[in-house]
C-alpha cells in the first residue's frame, strides 16, 4: 500500500493531476475572457466562473490520482489478494470481536463508505453487521482523496506518500481502539465462526481492472457533476449575499461567513479556528469533495495559486490535524442514510454523526498539542 501512495501521489498521480490542473486552468480563463468579451452580467459571470468553474475544476484536476489508485487496487482484487487479506486477518480481528469477513467490507469503505456498509449484509449475525458498520466510516473514503491530494501538495510536496500512509493507518488505529471500546460498551460476545473458500491466484485481467477502475472514476465524474455541481452553485450564493440578500463585495461579509464564524471557535482549540475552514468542514457534509471546492470557492484561487491562499490559513501542524479531522469526522449525508437503512434507526445514524465527531475532535486535539510540544 505504501508502494501504491508512493506511485499515486508522487508520480504517475501526481504529474498527470498537475498535467490536467494546467488544462483546466487554461480552459477556464478563456471561459473567462469570453464571458468579459460579451459583457455578461457581473454576477453571472461570478457564478459561472468563481463558482461552478472554479469549484467543480479544482476537485476535477485531481481525478488522475483518483484513477491510478484504483488501477492499482483493482489488479490487488483481481489477482486474488484481497480473499486472503480477509483470511489472515480473522486471527487479528477477533480480539476485537469480528471475524475475518468483516475486514471486506471495511476494505470496500477505502472506496466508498456507502457500498461497503451495503455488503454487511454478507455477514452472518446482526452484532457483527452492526459492530463493522460503525467502524466502516473511519476507512478513508476515495472522496477524501482530493482533500488530502490538495493539502500534502501545499504542505508535505517532499513527504505526500508518508503522509498519506499516516492518515490511513491513523483511521486503522482509531477504528482498531474503537472496535475494543464498541466491544466492552455496546457489543458484547463473540463473533460467528469464519469459513472462506479462497480462489486461486492467477494474472489480473487488463478488461475487468478496466472496468473496475472505470467505475470509481465513472462515480466521481457524476458526483463532480450533480452533488459538488449544486454544493458549489449554494456555496457561492452564501457567500456572495448577506443575511438582507443583498450581493457583498467581500465573502467576509457573506451568509456563509457568518456560519463559519459561528463554527470557528469549535474548531480553535485544533489549530484551525479559520472561518474558511469551518465552512469547508460544514459543506462536506454534503460530500466530502466539497471540502476542496469550498476552499477554492472561498479563497477565490485554484490550482498553484491556492497553495498560497492555504499557507495564509494553516501552518504544517494545522493542516495535518485538519486532514485528521477530515479523516474521522461524520460521514457525507449518502453515508448517513445508507446507515439509517441498514440499521433501521435514525437514532443509529444520529449515534454515529455524534460519536464520530466527538472522535475526529479528540484525536484532532491530542496531535495538535502534541505537535506544539514537539514542533
Amino acid at each position: 500500500m505504501f508502494l501504491i501512495f508512493w506511485l499515486t501521489f508522487e508520480v504517475i498521480g501526481a504529474w498527470l493531476s498537475d498535467l490536467l490542473d494546467i488544462v483546466i486552468t487554461d480552459a477556464v480563463h478563456g471561459l473567462d475572457v469570453l464571458l468579459t468579451s460579451t459583457d455578461i452580467a457581473a454576477p453571472m459571470h461570478s457564478l459561472i466562473i468563481d463558482g461552478i468553474c472554479t469549484g467543480v475544476g479544482s476537485v476535477l484536476s485531481f481525478l488522475p490520482i483518483i484513477g491510478v489508485l484504483f488501477f492499482f487496487l483493482s489488479i490487488l482484487e483481481d489477482s486474488g489478494y484481497i480473499p486472503r487479506v480477509a483470511f489472515v486477518m480473522d486471527t487479528l480481528l477477533r480480539p476485537l470481536g469480528l471475524s475475518g469477513r468483516s475486514i471486506v467490507p471495511m476494505l470496500i469503505g477505502f472506496g466508498c463508505s456507502v457500498p461497503a456498509i451495503m455488503a454487511t449484509r454478507t455477514l452472518p449475525s446482526t452484532r457483527d453487521r452492526y459492530l463493522t458498520i460503525l467502524l466502516i466510516p473511519f476507512m478513508s473514503c476515495s472522496a477524501k482523496l482530493p482533500i488530502y491530494a490538495m493539502f500534502t501538495a501545499a504542505f508535505f510536496a517532499d513527504h505526500r506518500a508518508l503522509i498519506l500512509i499516516s492518515i490511513y493507518i491513523t483511521g486503522i488505529i482509531v477504528s482498531i481502539l474503537c472496535a475494543l471500546l464498541l466491544k466492552t460498551v455496546v457489543f458484547s460476545g463473540n463473533p460467528v465462526p469464519f469459513v472462506m473458500v479462497l480462489p486461486s491466484y492467477r494474472m489480473p485481467g487488463l478488461k475487468s481492472v478496466w472496468l473496475r477502475m472505470w467505475a470509481n472514476i465513472k462515480g466521481f465524474i457524476k458526483k463532480a457533476f450533480t452533488v459538488i455541481f449544486v454544493a458549489t452553485i449554494v456555496i457561492w450564493l452564501l457567500q456572495s449575499f448577506d443575511m438582507g440578500l443583498n450581493m457583498v463585495d467581500s465573502p467576509e461579509n457573506s451568509i456563509l461567513a457568518s456560519m463559519g464564524k459561528a463554527a470557528a471557535p469549535v474548531f480553535a482549540p485544533l489549530g484551525f479556528g479559520d472561518w474558511r475552514a469551518a465552512t469547508a468542514l460544514i459543506t462536506g457534509l454534503s460530500a466530502k469533495e466539497a471540502v476542496v471546492s469550498t476552499l477554492a470557492v472561498l479563497t477565490g484561487a485554484a490550482g498553484g495559486d491556492m497553495t498560497a491562499m492555504l499557507t495564509a490559513i494553516f501552518t504544517p501542524l494545522t493542516a495535518f490535524c485538519f486532514l485528521v479531522f477530515c479523516l474521522l469526522y461524520m460521514p457525507c449525508v449518502a453515508t448517513l442514510a445508507t446507515i439509517r437503512r441498514e440499521m433501521g434507526g435514525l437514532h443509529y445514524a444520529f449515534g454515529v454523526v455524534l460519536f464520530q465527531t466527538c472522535i475526529a475532535w479528540v484525536v484532532s486535539f491530542v496531535i495538535y498539542h502534541i505537535g506544539i510540544l514537539i514542533l
